[in-house]
């Protein structure tokens, strides 16, 4: 009975030391992938022809981390008649256009080695609530000031530079 305690005991110590090595090594890994972001003068995306004739609505939208690390996410309202913020992607993949859930947008798309970027956005003006306009502006300034893009299948996420994160879903063009 002793013996079958010796051994009980060790198992479960190195089971432990085993378990505490993976945690801290899962941890880093998930540390050092949070913190990849490209250098600020840069603009990653896929090429523009991997998002032609494509569309896709805001589906969450994540704030910078806290002082504590929290990433914290915005609220979304549907926008004026229950419009969602979409962008949509022309099928020559030269224009992207869309709606801030209450006034319309359009951009061309400058492409070069290092991805594409927006370029010429503009809008249309119609009033809206204050908290629509707050967030239309909002949107607007990261479609001209994000840092990179990233497409995962049907997921296409825009990292401000201020390391807001806007996830976008595709949704089917009609």
């Amino acid at each position: 009975m002793i013996l079958k305690s010796s051994i009980s005991a060790t198992f479960r110590s190195r089971l432990n030391r085993l378990f505490l090595v993976l945690s801290c090594s899962g941890l880093c890994l998930l540390t050092g992938c949070a913190n990849v972001i490209p250098p600020c003068g840069a603009k990653i995306s896929p090429p523009s022809s991997e998002l032609k004739n494509t569309k896709w609505e805001l589906t969450r939208w994540n704030l910078p981390p806290n002082n504590n690390g929290e990433v914290r996410a915005r609220q979304i309202p549907q926008g004026e008649a229950s419009n969602p913020i979409q962008i949509i992607f022309d099928a020559n993949g030269q224009r992207l256009s869309g709606s801030t859930g209450c006034n319309r947008f359009t951009a061309s798309i400058d492409e070069d080695a290092r991805g594409f970027t927006l370029k010429q956005i503009a809008s249309t003006k119609m009033a809206c609530s204050p908290q629509r306009m707050e967030l239309e502006n909002d949107f607007l300034y990261q479609l001209n000031d994000y840092r990179s893009i990233v497409r995962n299948g049907d997921q296409l996420l825009m990292i401000g530079t201020d390391r807001e994160v806007l996830s976008f879903t595709q949704k089917l063009n009609k």
